[in-house]
């Protein structure tokens, strides 16, 4: 008998439970970017610039991180940090030591509102 007793209290048991709380969808972005100038010099400091869109109604008054990486021995290595509001243009100030030419890219990094995006990669060449 309280083995039965114990069963019918368990759907009440569980009913009593809250609901779970489901976070809002995360937003997609397009991130675009290109160097200011194919060739720059050793130690001169260039832009890397471009845009940055929502594919849909997202929120835009949020400054979202963006990370320009340079592409070193098959790995994306972060160089440096800039910010952009969604559906903005943003401006990053990179410079090179060595002469070479160098693979780069722009990377949103997932945030609270938006999904991962990675721009095309590009080339500099520092001479």
């Amino acid at each position: 008998m309280v083995g039965c007793a114990a069963l019918l209290a368990a759907p009440a048991a569980a009913a009593a439970s809250p609901t779970a709380v489901h976070a809002p969808a995360k937003h997609r972005l397009h991130v675009q970017a290109a160097p200011e100038h194919d060739h720059v010099k050793a130690h001169e400091k260039t832009h890397i610039k471009g845009q940055m869109d929502v594919s849909d109604s997202a929120r835009t008054d949020s400054a979202e991180v963006l990370i320009v990486q340079q592409l070193v021995a098959g790995a994306w290595v972060n160089l440096t940090p800039g910010t952009c509001r969604p559906n903005g243009m943003f401006s990053i100030d990179v410079s090179f030591d060595v002469a070479a030419t160098v693979s780069l890219r722009v990377y949103h990094p997932e945030s609270s509102l938006y999904l991962e995006s990675v721009s095309n990669v590009f080339a500099l060449v520092v001479i």
